[in-house]
């Protein structure tokens, strides 16, 4: 077996050990919420279940069990895909999260699109204008993480829905729709990755082979893309493999604000009426989410960059400090 090979191997256990243990964690939690919530919402006359339903459910997951008991049977459930029942549906967790994940993963990845073209935008921005220009740019980064993605949807809904009328703020699931609430939520991810482009940037330029590549008439637009943007991308991988959880996390506010059914309003209905099985079953899936992610830049990254050791972590950015 390579090296490579045992590294991706040793990468890959890892990341189903945290996976399984940010599920064992999230069922020890909800485990030790006072009120025992389950149960009261089984025995809330409001809810409507039936005496059969209730000996149906309770033994479904074992809740007449030690805890532990409930644990190894939900640990066994959940590795074989089975997330559980939902307690107000009566349904599959599976199906109701698969019903809805779909709208999320599009905008989380349509924000992710806008926020790399900005940065890559503003990194091109400081290398080619006037230094005038280049430091009105340099300062969009600390504006784009000052204002959060709720204030900008409220901006954009007011002058791109209301007054303009491009997008419908209600049933808001067309492509119009989706472009702006992306760039609701691309505009404070982009800071951090801007950021540190740009700090990486500045770093190439100042080498010494960025020195003999223009003493040899090296346009600035071949040492861009031939020579900087390379070595300057690669801890912007590591970035965006971190702000992944910041992506679904205002994800889920973006689809309030802008009216679209997805993961955050599934959330917001099991919160209020307390449906823990899909809670558990989404905190399970954002770890799953953000574990594969960095996985993947963590596989990646030996690929590009040949100076990165197996076995050792990813380079750290050089701006992640100033963030």
């Amino acid at each position: 077996m390579s090296p490579y090979a045992k590294y991706a191997l040793r990468r890959v256990l890892q990341s189903v050990v945290v996976v399984l243990l940010a599920y064992v964690f999230t069922f020890v939690v909800i485990s030790v919420l006072p009120g025992d919530p389950v149960t009261n919402t089984l025995r809330n006359p409001q809810n409507g279940f039936t005496e059969e339903e209730i000996a149906r459910i309770v033994g479904y997951y074992g809740l007449d069990r030690p805890v532990h008991e409930q644990l190894w049977q939900s640990l066994s459930r959940f590795v074989v895909g089975d997330l559980g029942v939902s307690l107000r549906s009566d349904l599959p967790v599976g199906r109701l999260i698969g019903d809805v994940l779909g709208s999320t993963l599009v905008l989380a990845s349509s924000a992710l699109a806008v926020a790399l073209v900005l940065a890559f935008a503003i990194g091109l921005g400081t290398r080619y204008l006037p230094p005038r220009y280049a430091g009105v740019l340099r300062a969009f980064p600390s504006l784009f993480l000052s204002v959060p993605n709720f204030v900008i949807g409220l901006v954009l809904i007011n002058v791109f829905a209301f007054q303009l009328g491009l997008f419908r703020v209600i049933d808001a699931e067309g492509g119009a729709a989706t472009f702006f609430a992306a760039v609701a939520l691309g505009i404070p991810v982009s800071a951090q990755v801007t950021e540190v482009l740009v700090a990486n940037l500045d770093h190439e330029s100042g080498q010494e082979y960025a020195a003999v590549a223009r003493s040899r008439g090296l346009g600035r637009t071949r040492l861009f893309l031939r020579h900087l943007l390379k070595p300057s991308a690669l801890p912007v991988v590591t970035v965006v493999a971190l702000t992944v959880g910041e992506l679904l996390g205002g994800a889920l506010i973006t689809e309030q604000i802008f009216g679209r059914a997805g993961v955050g309003s599934l959330v917001q209905r099991s919160v209020t009426t307390q449906d823990l099985p899909v809670l558990q079953a989404v905190v399970t899936l954002a770890a799953v989410v953000f574990v594969v992610v960095n996985l993947v830049a963590d596989l990646v990254h030996p690929l590009l960059d040949p100076r990165v050791r197996l076995g050792e972590a990813r380079p750290r950015p050089r701006a992640e400090v100033a963030v």
